[in-house]
């Protein structure tokens, strides 16, 4: 129960924290340059510890698809695919997940994805996942950290994020 709610909080925090910078936003319209919204997309790796159960390491690749709503909102849509390694047989499963990302200042942000785990090899079921986050990203790059808790595994991770990304907009 504590961990669903460490995401809620991360979940309000980024909410509340995009809606003070729309109200300073709307406050300064005039100094303020036109933001065109629009899509970026973002090529990830990631390396996870596992905070209990029988997994040692993760490791992961991702392809994240956001949407920027302003200049400190975004929507996002995460799949990819995370590897659970162990002494015994391996693990694996396929995220599927959406997003809300809000930035402070120019370039830190908070974000909270909700969404599944989709098991491949019969070691692991389908299960929930909720991951908060906070991140740093500019024009390019992007590096988060990371807590993912999945409901129906013996396991959560504390992860770490390295991606490359570019608008899709010429």
């Amino acid at each position: 129960m504590e961990k669903y709610k460490i995401a809620c909080i991360t979940i309000l925090v980024s909410t509340f924290l995009s809606s003070n910078e729309i109200k300073a936003q709307n406050n300064q319209r005039e100094t303020v340059p036109y933001y065109p919204k629009g899509f970026r997309v973002g090529f990830g790796l990631s390396g996870g510890l596992p905070t209990d159960g029988d997994y040692e390491a993760a490791l992961g690749a991702d392809v994240r698809l956001q949407y920027d709503l302003s200049r400190k909102t975004s929507i996002t849509a995460t799949t990819g695919y995370t590897h659970f390694f162990q002494t015994g047989e391996d693990s694996g499963f396929v995220p599927a997940k959406l997003g809300f990302k809000a930035f402070w200042g120019t370039q830190f942000y908070a974000q909270g994805e909700v969404g599944a785990a989709f098991g491949v090899n019969g070691q692991l079921d389908n299960s929930l996942i909720l991951a908060p986050s906070f991140g740093y990203a500019n024009k390019y790059f992007d590096i988060s950290v990371r807590y993912e808790n999945y409901s129906d595994y013996k396991t959560d991770q504390i992860g770490i994020r390295l991606a490359y990304g570019f608008s899709l907009k010429k």
